[in-house]
């Protein structure tokens, strides 16, 4: 077992039922199929290295698995359409008011009722851990990552990451935390709004100047550069935002339906 899957068990010793409430989210809400749709054998298998290697989004609804892979079947593209239809729409309302504090400081370890929250270990690096490969700790710690290999999704690059230059990884909000804020966040109580900033499902290591170039983008803004996995991205933003209630605008959805072949 790896150090990331020792911090879970601690988890689910000593915090399962918040990581059971969260599960009953995302399978509940959050969940990419509905019926007796299933994804794929392909969709569940990791894709090769440069091409977004991960988890299909379709067999990890919640976010707990590593990066994100491509969805190349249509049974597959056709369970992602279906989930983003189920995503509401409304206009995107004003930034007002909005910092980044109103969602907890950043990379809590204490926001309950998501996947890691309590294990001893801050947000950034327990993502750094989930998606990255060769995998090197601080000495004397079992959280601290200080350099890994990582297979970056949204360029579809393969990337040595140090610590010594710790921003050529970011970690991406796929909801940015102003999107939502515009899109009703404003309105949720803090601790609601902690769970979106930390939810490993809205989250995901990248090469860092493709997250600088999103900022606050709707997907009709901005789309991840690597073709191959738009419509995963598209099914990310769908999950996020069925899980939490939150719309999108017409032109987004519009967008990520496109992403997937409708």
């Amino acid at each position: 077992m790896n150090r990331l899957g020792v911090r879970i068990s601690r988890v689910l010793a000593g915090g399962l039922t918040a990581v059971v409430a969260g599960t009953l989210l995302a399978g509940c809400e959050g969940g990419a199929l509905t019926g007796d749709a299933k994804p794929s054998e392909a969709a569940s298998a990791p894709s090769a290295g440069g091409s977004g290697s991960g988890t299909s989004p379709l067999v990890n609804p919640q976010g707990t698995k590593p990066g994100l892979a491509p969805l190349a079947s249509e049974q597959d593209r056709a369970a992602a359409r279906r989930l983003i239809e189920k995503v509401s729409t409304k206009g995107r309302g004003p930034k007002t008011g909005y910092a980044r504090d109103r969602f907890g400081y950043a990379w809590m370890d204490t926001a309950d009722g998501v996947p890691l929250a309590r294990n001893g270990c801050d947000t950034r690096n327990d993502l750094l851990a989930r998606d990255g490969h060769e995998l090197r700790y601080r000495s004397g710690s079992d959280c601290v990552v200080i350099a890994m290999t990582l297979n970056d999704p949204y360029t579809g690059t393969v990337i040595d990451w140090k610590k010594q230059k710790a921003s050529a990884v970011q970690i991406d909000h796929v909801v940015p935390l102003s999107y939502g804020w515009q899109m009703g966040a404003a309105r949720w109580d803090r601790t609601k709004r902690q769970r979106l900033a930390n939810d490993p499902l809205n989250l995901l290591p990248v090469e860092g100047s493709a997250n600088s170039s999103k900022s606050d983008s709707g997907p009709a803004s901005w789309l991840p550069p690597n073709k191959r996995i738009r419509c995963s991205y598209a099914v990310r933003v769908a999950q996020v935002a069925v899980k939490y209630e939150l719309p999108v605008t017409t032109a987004d959805k519009k967008t990520m339906l496109a992403q997937c072949g409708g």
